[in-house]
């Protein structure tokens, strides 16, 4: 998703020109299965500990006995190798992009960096992949000069992120506790997590409704729907998300969200 909004950005289409075609599709296999799959195989490998008093975690792969740690490793960089090697089909700019994400991935994971358990680091990491890296790497697809690029864009997808990321961490926080992981929700406890998260999501919220305003990427004649859906999804926040909140939370509160990002799709390109 956030790789297509950066492709959408660059392109001002719903569906990109058939010469690009080709190139978008790899890089899309980048960012989704060989990116991912090397930034989840490494995080599972050096969160076994925290994974197995986690009641959550009991179908990893690792926990099951489908994968052996050594394994997990090994599809880490394999994986992430790939990556890289494939990104270069795109461009070089997109390639560097991946360089980097890689590199964060396994800074987020392996000691003794492990941003995981350093509180703020784990939640810049999680939070900037989804609302800048994604949509920058779209846009580096497409157009690999980055001076056109909507940084705005990337701060209100960054702050959206951040809301729904934070909550997130309040699933684990039982066991991320138990198994010394100084994550921001161990760091700063439950409400005080929560009440972050809530604030981000409100500022996420009132920049659309400002960016809608000023008519700066966001188009003006989407203004009225931002005034109406940024108390519902103010409100889904406050019903649906909470200390003790499960992932069920997020996903719901996620699929509001995506009302008005396919409205900004349809009226961005020219459909509404």
């Amino acid at each position: 998703m956030p790789y297509y909004v950066g492709v959408l950005l660059a392109t001002h289409r719903l569906v990109p020109a058939v010469g690009d075609w080709g190139r978008l599709l790899v890089g899309a296999v980048v960012m989704g299965p060989l990116l991912w799959l090397s930034v989840l195989a490494i995080n599972d490998a050096y969160d076994l500990a925290g994974d197995l008093v986690n009641p959550r975690k009991s179908k990893s792969p690792l926990l099951d006995g489908r994968v052996t740690l050594v394994e997990a490793k090994w599809l880490a960089v394999g994986a992430g190798v790939a990556s890289v090697g494939v990104a270069f089909f795109v461009g070089w700019v997109f390639a560097l992009g991946v360089v980097l994400a890689v590199v964060l991935g396994f800074a987020y994971s392996v000691p003794p960096v492990r941003l995981k358990t350093r509180a703020g680091f784990d939640v810049a990491v999680n939070s900037l992949a989804l609302g800048t890296f994604g949509p920058l790497a779209g846009w580096a697809a497409v157009r690999p000069e980055l001076g056109g690029f909507p940084w705005v864009m990337a701060l209100q997808g960054t702050l959206a992120a951040i809301g729904l990321y934070l909550p997130t961490t309040l699933a684990d926080l039982e066991a991320d506790r138990a198994a010394g992981y100084r994550t921001v929700a161990v760091r700063l406890g439950a409400r005080a997590t929560y009440r972050l998260g809530f604030a981000f999501w409100i500022a996420a919220a009132g920049l659309s409704v400002l960016l809608a305003a000023l008519d700066a990427v966001i188009p003006r004649s989407m203004l009225a729907l931002e005034i109406v859906m940024v108390p519902v999804l103010v409100a889904a926040y406050r019903r649906f998300i909470g200390p003790g909140m499960t992932f069920k939370g997020v996903v719901i509160l996620a699929s509001l969200f995506l009302l008005p990002c396919g409205t900004f799709a349809l009226t961005y390109t020219g459909v509404l």
